[in-house]
């Protein structure tokens, strides 16, 4: 489990930094990481609320905030659906100006999810 907290914490992040270069394109002034994991089935152990604490962790640890611009996490639950994940990403990006999503652990969900922040040119 530490092995696992560490890995997750390595990529909220890579993630944070990645932003961190397209920090100007930011659109509200805050950069905002979407953490979309399984909350109650098979993969919830792998990275489901344990995954969101980490991602917190991880972001309070960096100090809450990339080139003076606040970082700010959210999560919801894929149910290991692509749709339902895809759906959920696609709501971040056009009503929540989501700049980076991780968490997935589902290939058919990652898939999914890919293509919509691909169009979008968000990071996954």
């Amino acid at each position: 489990m530490q092995a696992m907290k560490k890995t997750l914490m390595a990529v909220a992040m890579s993630a944070a930094v990645a932003v961190t270069a397209q920090a100007e394109g930011v659109s509200d002034d805050v950069v905002k990481i979407g953490v979309l994991a399984d909350m109650g089935g098979v993969y919830a152990d792998i990275c489901g609320k344990g995954c969101v604490t980490a991602v917190e962790m991880a972001v309070e640890d960096f100090g809450g905030e990339v080139l003076g611009k606040p970082i700010e996490v959210i999560s919801a639950d894929d149910q290991n659906k692509p749709d339902v994940g895809s759906a959920k990403v696609r709501q971040w990006i056009e009503s929540e100006q989501v700049d980076a999503v991780n968490g997935l652990v589902a290939s058919s969900v990652t898939g999914a999810v890919t293509k919509v922040l691909t169009d979008a040119k968000k990071l996954l």
